[in-house]
């Protein structure tokens, strides 16, 4: 065995399987508020627990993108050192829930997700909470252009693919700003799968292969884009995007911070390091990973966790004592 081989590098390799934790706890805590119409308390639990479990982990690890701000919700925040201090230094972004309105109306598509990169080296988008974005699998890269019309990318992205257009699944939020955007995706005889919330799930499932989702577009949240960036660096996936500040105030945030808002931001310009983690355990059901399941003296959970240095993905199954959580 050659010792000095790039697989055997970087001594924080199992890093992820340690940050699965975080996010099985926030999961799991979250579930006896699935349902009950109340995203706060849930997202308030979720965040409880994560805080709790990174504590544990030996890492120094520094929150580049919390959450909460863009909702007034409970917050791991902007800034906030996380882990024992001891070990490599990291970026991080969290959810502890992406889709808490999902949550609380015990719909499908919940999760909770964390990704790291090394430290300094995750885009710091705060300061605009919305970007465009393009994500779709390696099919993708040289192909699509976040700047070319719709029709152009989903009638591209087909031949790449050898498929037919009709054939083409396109995910999007489902929100009154993208109307038109959904009339031209259908108008190229392509079919939409609306998300109600959760496009880290919408862009992972466009980026994996073996799904049905080619391509998930639209404008969501700046933070949920770097998460997801690191995710497809791992998938070998393609995304483009660009900042949307929604106002000229926020626009000028984004300039006093430094951002360039007419820069079309890739994967390694969202994330500029090659050894990226992503894990995400399911909330409730959805087509990235299934949901807490309690049954009978047991907690059921599903994670995936992603590796861009090593290119794995795993999926860990795992059943809790229910009287340790409870």
């Amino acid at each position: 065995m050659n010792d000095s081989a790039p697989l055997y590098e970087n001594p924080d390799r199992n890093l992820a399987m340690e940050l699965v934790r975080a996010t099985e706890a926030a999961a799991i805590r979250a579930q006896p508020f699935i349902g009950k119409g109340d995203k706060n308390a849930a997202d308030g639990a979720a965040v409880d627990a994560m805080r709790k479990f990174l504590g544990t982990v030996d890492f120094a690890g520094v929150i580049v993108i919390g959450e909460g701000e863009k909702d007034e919700a409970p917050m791991l925040f902007n800034g906030e050192h996380v882990g024992t201090g001891r070990g490599p230094s990291c970026d991080i972004a969290v959810d502890p829930i992406d889709g808490t309105s999902l949550t609380a109306a015990g719909r499908q598509n919940a999760i909770s997700m964390l990704a790291a990169s090394d430290r300094g080296s995750m885009l710091d988008a705060s300061s605009v909470f919305y970007m465009n974005k393009i994500v779709t699998d390696a099919d993708g890269i040289g192909v699509i252009d976040i700047d070319r019309p719709i029709g152009d990318n989903i009638r591209a992205l087909a031949a790449a693919k050898g498929k037919d257009v009709g054939d083409i699944r396109v995910a999007v939020l489902d929100r009154p700003r993208h109307a038109q955007l959904i009339e031209d995706i259908r108008a190229t005889g392509a079919g939409t799968r609306l998300m109600l919330d959760g496009d880290v799930a919408g862009g992972i499932n466009a980026a994996r292969y073996g799904t049905r989702i080619d391509m998930c577009v639209g404008i969501g949240g700046s933070p949920e884009g770097v998460a997801t960036a690191c995710a497809i660096k791992a998938l070998g996936g393609f995304i483009q995007t660009r900042l949307a500040p929604k106002d000229d105030e926020e626009r000028q945030k984004g300039i006093d911070a430094g951002l360039d808002l007419d820069m079309i931001y890739g994967a390694d310009d969202l994330v500029r390091s090659d050894n990226t983690f992503f894990v995400a355990t399911g909330v409730t059901d959805g087509g990235l990973v299934a949901g807490v399941k309690r049954l009978g003296p047991i907690i059921r959970t599903e994670s995936i966790v992603l590796r861009s240095h090593s290119g794995t993905i795993r999926r860990i199954e795992a059943d809790h004592l229910l009287e340790k959580w409870l």
